[in-house]
Protein backbone atom coordinates (compact mmCIF):
# COMPACT_ATOMS: atom_id res chain seq x y z
CA UNK A 1 0.00 0.00 0.00
CA UNK A 2 1.34 3.62 -0.64
CA UNK A 3 0.40 6.88 0.49
CA UNK A 4 1.57 10.39 -0.17
CA UNK A 5 5.15 10.32 2.43
CA UNK A 6 5.94 7.21 -0.50
CA UNK A 7 8.53 7.73 -2.93
CA UNK A 8 10.24 5.74 -5.31
CA UNK A 9 13.65 5.70 -6.07
CA UNK A 10 14.58 5.77 -10.08
CA UNK A 11 17.34 4.10 -11.85
CA UNK A 12 19.79 7.24 -11.56
CA UNK A 13 19.54 7.02 -7.80
CA UNK A 14 17.34 9.97 -7.70
CA UNK A 15 13.81 10.49 -5.79
CA UNK A 16 11.24 12.92 -5.10
CA UNK A 17 10.49 14.96 -2.06
CA UNK A 18 6.38 14.51 -1.06
CA UNK A 19 5.22 18.28 -1.93
CA UNK A 20 3.73 18.48 1.99
CA UNK A 21 7.18 17.95 3.19
CA UNK A 22 8.76 20.27 0.96
CA UNK A 23 6.57 23.04 1.52
CA UNK A 24 6.05 22.79 4.51
CA UNK A 25 9.97 22.84 4.99
CA UNK A 26 10.29 25.82 2.39
CA UNK A 27 12.53 23.24 0.50
CA UNK A 28 12.70 25.37 -2.73
CA UNK A 29 14.88 24.05 -6.14
CA UNK A 30 18.76 24.06 -5.38
CA UNK A 31 18.43 24.16 -1.76
CA UNK A 32 21.04 21.57 -0.20
CA UNK A 33 20.39 18.53 1.48
CA UNK A 34 22.78 16.12 3.18
CA UNK A 35 22.05 12.78 3.38
CA UNK A 36 23.27 9.96 6.46
CA UNK A 37 23.27 6.39 6.91
CA UNK A 38 21.38 5.90 10.30
CA UNK A 39 21.34 2.13 10.18
CA UNK A 40 20.84 -0.83 7.34
CA UNK A 41 17.40 0.63 7.30
CA UNK A 42 17.04 4.21 8.15
CA UNK A 43 18.69 7.86 6.57
CA UNK A 44 19.00 10.94 8.34
CA UNK A 45 18.37 13.72 5.64
CA UNK A 46 19.58 17.78 7.14
CA UNK A 47 18.41 20.98 5.71
CA UNK A 48 22.58 22.49 4.69
CA UNK A 49 22.36 25.97 6.27
CA UNK A 50 22.38 28.52 3.94
CA UNK A 51 25.98 30.79 5.03
CA UNK A 52 26.98 33.89 2.80
CA UNK A 53 30.40 33.61 1.37
CA UNK A 54 33.32 35.41 2.85
CA UNK A 55 36.36 36.92 1.49
CA UNK A 56 37.32 36.05 -2.58
CA UNK A 57 34.66 33.30 -2.78
CA UNK A 58 32.47 36.58 -1.89
CA UNK A 59 33.70 37.83 -5.13
CA UNK A 60 32.18 34.63 -7.41
CA UNK A 61 30.05 35.94 -10.05
CA UNK A 62 30.51 39.89 -9.39
CA UNK A 63 32.01 40.25 -13.15
CA UNK A 64 28.87 38.74 -14.32
CA UNK A 65 27.44 42.19 -13.58
CA UNK A 66 29.69 43.95 -15.75
CA UNK A 67 29.21 41.65 -18.80
CA UNK A 68 27.39 43.44 -21.91
CA UNK A 69 26.66 41.60 -25.03
CA UNK A 70 29.23 43.21 -27.06
CA UNK A 71 31.60 41.13 -29.19
CA UNK A 72 35.23 41.35 -29.00
CA UNK A 73 35.64 42.99 -32.59
CA UNK A 74 33.27 45.90 -31.17
CA UNK A 75 35.32 46.28 -28.08
CA UNK A 76 38.52 46.57 -30.28
CA UNK A 77 37.01 49.09 -33.17
CA UNK A 78 36.28 51.20 -29.76
CA UNK A 79 39.51 50.90 -28.54
CA UNK A 80 41.16 51.65 -31.62
CA UNK A 81 39.10 54.89 -32.28
CA UNK A 82 40.96 56.43 -29.68
CA UNK A 83 44.27 55.66 -31.37
CA UNK A 84 43.30 57.83 -34.37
Amino acid sequence: MSDSRTTVVTERGQTSIPAALRKALHLDKGRRLRWERVSNRELRVTIVDEVDPVGPEAMRGFARTFRTTRQTDEWMEELREGER
